[in-house]
């Protein structure tokens, strides 16, 4: 005390305990001014002139954040993502929050009357008390926040980073035009033996302008071809290639991994090999998987709060006899699941059109400010269900690429199904020329013809039988089923061998 009352150009009398208790709650929003009060002018300077600078820098960082063309929410995701900035930002928070607090209880020390009731004591103890807490309990939730983003980052991206491709910050995608990501949906169960990967698409995004095409496989594409020299292509050689659904890959190789696998060395071999089998099949050179179990996705749906999807026809589900019924709706978790996975009065094509639809709303609904809100349920959902080869330096590059695709970018889809692509036996390379025509490789005159086949050629009925249309204008659905209907009745089920607009096919 005696060193502070030396720096006081005048000592002025202390106040009663009610107004020492204004100036200490006075020191929470201008830190020093109970300093200045009592005349310790140096010290209430310092310290309210370090206090107003930082307000001053952070508002200058605002600005700085705000000229970027990139969405603010996403460049604070970005930025909390990358562990230099996470850690610095817990560093920071923790050493405010301990000079903040020491400040208010200085404020009282140097304020409080030096003789006092006990009552009246142990109440401004109470009210010092409430003061601190408004400054720890945020900067408590601030740092466990940071610490939850951390373990979910090393659990789910740790990955490490390939040696041959260095990672550049500056050119995240080392001058790449496009990045093709596998998205797989697993579907596992206590009652059934391993792991089917029902769900599956490509999706190909341009990363200058976040157009997206999502390559939708069905489960059930026979005869898969496997990238010379490995074993599967020993194992299932060309031209037959594959005995078994496509589905069933990821299940042969997690049986025998060491013998089977492109790379038996990475965490999940398995998908690792599935993504260059399809990249190898639909020619594209997918880079990076990202699996989410099929109950995994209902938490990650309830964790953002569920999705808002118009539903235009009804869609039974379950086993329960549940229906998902028309109408704009706000999806929960297990309704999310399931329109995206019910086959009543449906069939996997369909289905697989509603799995490109709920991708669109997700990318559509769930922005970084929806992460960042929902940060806790939404970490604990990830580490339990989603598994990727996307290494961490990659993830803030992710960000602005969804970003990019939510606010500029279009999004289409081009289903590898009937009646463009036979599922009994594709031909691959038509194909691959289907592919590069959808993402823009190829006009549309190089693209070589499908050949049709017996389970896929147009209907031979004659078009004069009661209830269809004339020749002439038949649609291509009923080309194809011979049936009455101009196109299907399930919502999202593509008809065609062009990319699909989501915006046109989903409701």
């Amino acid at each position: 005390m005696a060193a502070e009352e030396d720096q006081r150009e005048e000592a002025p009398a202390r106040p009663g305990t009610g107004r020492a208790l204004l100036w200490t709650a006075a020191s929470l929003p201008l830190p020093g001014v109970a300093h200045l009060r009592m005349g310790l002018r140096r010290a209430g300077l310092a310290i309210l002139g370090t206090y107003l600078l930082g307000i001053v820098a952070l508002v200058g960082w605002w600005v700085w954040i705000s000229a970027h063309d990139t969405s603010t929410t996403a460049i604070l995701a970005g930025m909390a993502v990358q562990n230099r900035w996470l850690v610095g930002a817990m560093a920071t928070v923790f050493v405010v929050t301990v000079l903040w607090l020491s400040i208010i209880v200085h404020s009282w020390v140097i304020t409080r009357p030096k003789e006092a009731p006990l009552g009246r004591r142990l109440l401004s103890g109470v009210v010092v008390t409430v003061l601190c807490l408004t400054v720890a309990l945020p900067a408590a939730v601030a740092l466990h926040g940071g610490y939850t983003t951390q373990r979910t980052l090393s659990s789910v991206f740790g990955a490490p980073q390939p040696d041959d491709e260095p990672h550049d910050a500056a050119d995240p995608w080392n001058g790449a035009e496009r990045i093709n990501v596998l998205l797989i949906g697993a579907d596992s169960a206590e009652n059934r033996y391993g792991a089917r990967t029902d769900s599956m698409m490509v999706a190909s995004v341009d990363i200058e302008t976040g157009d997206t095409v999502l390559v939708g496989l069905p489960r059930n594409l026979e005869n898969a071809q496997f990238p010379p020299g490995t074993a599967l292509a020993e194992r299932y050689p060309a031209p037959y290639g594959f005995d078994d659904l496509l589905n069933e890959v990821y299940q042969t190789v997690a049986e025998e991994p060491e013998e089977l696998a492109v790379n038996p060395l990475v965490a999940d071999p398995s998908a690792d090999t599935l993504k260059t089998v399809i990249g190898y099949n639909i020619g594209l050179d997918v880079k990076y998987y990202a699996m989410v179990d099929m109950m995994g996705f209902r938490d990650l749906i309830d964790a953002v709060g569920g999705i808002e999807v118009l539903i235009e026809e009804p869609i039974p589900y379950g086993v329960h006899g549940g229906v998902l019924e028309p109408g704009l709706q706000r999806l929960d978790g297990h309704e999310a699941l399931w329109y995206g996975r019910s086959r009543v009065l449906s069939d996997d094509y369909g289905r697989m059109g509603r799995q490109g639809c709920m991708i669109k709303y997700v990318a559509e609904q769930v922005d970084p400010g929806t992460i960042l809100t929902s940060y806790r349920r939404l970490a604990g959902a990830t580490e339990r269900t989603l598994s990727t080869d996307i290494p961490q330096t990659k993830v803030p590059a992710f960000i602005e690429l969804a970003d990019t695709v939510t606010s500029t970018g279009s999004m289409s889809t081009l289903q590898l199904s009937p009646p463009q692509v036979n599922t009994g036996n594709p031909d691959w390379d038509a194909v691959r020329d289907l592919v590069a025509s959808a993402i823009g490789e190829q006009s549309e005159d190089d693209v070589l013809p499908v050949d049709p086949s017996p389970s896929a050629s147009p209907s031979t009925e004659d078009p004069a039988q009661e209830g269809t249309a004339p020749e002439d204008d038949r649609t291509e659905w009923q080309d194809y089923t011979g049936l009455a209907e101009p196109s299907p009745a399930d919502p999202g089920r593509q008809v065609g061998a062009d990319p699909s607009d989501l915006d046109a096919l989903c409701p």
